[in-house]
């Protein structure tokens, strides 16, 4: 698993690591079951403080994709699974919006206004998604 943050970003580098492992989770790089590197093992590698870390990890716990567990670390849950079935039927969904001439915008305000409120990203996770 590689993290990717840049310092440069606009985003929290809690948002970018935790949009990261997303990432990772629906590219099927990680899989149910697979540890996520210990926090302070992640935080030294990226010269980081082990709370951004921590704060991404909590973040990635509240949306269901890992568990946090005492002397077992970060582990990707079997939900996570669900998220790469889907990136396949999103990339579908992408390229039949393509075929009928949707732009971007449209398509993402389609999904948008198809999201029940219960799914609905919270006001302080807006954007943490890449």
């Amino acid at each position: 698993m590689l993290v990717r943050i840049t310092e440069s970003s606009e985003h929290p580098l809690y948002a970018q690591i935790a949009a990261s492992v997303r990432e990772d989770i629906a590219a099927g790089r990680l899989a149910p079951g697979a540890a996520l590197p210990p926090a302070r093992e992640l935080a030294a590698g990226l010269e980081i403080n082990v709370h951004t870390v921590l704060r991404a990890y909590q973040m990635l716990r509240d949306e269901g994709l890992i568990d946090l567990k005492r002397r077992r670390g970060a582990v990707i849950t079997p939900a996570a699974g669900a998220m790469a079935e889907l990136r396949g039927e999103v990339a579908a969904l992408v390229q039949r919006a393509v075929d009928l001439g949707v732009s971007g915008a449209a398509l993402a305000a389609l999904v948008a206004s198809a999201v029940p409120a219960a799914l609905s990203p919270d006001p302080d996770s807006a954007g943490a998604a890449a």
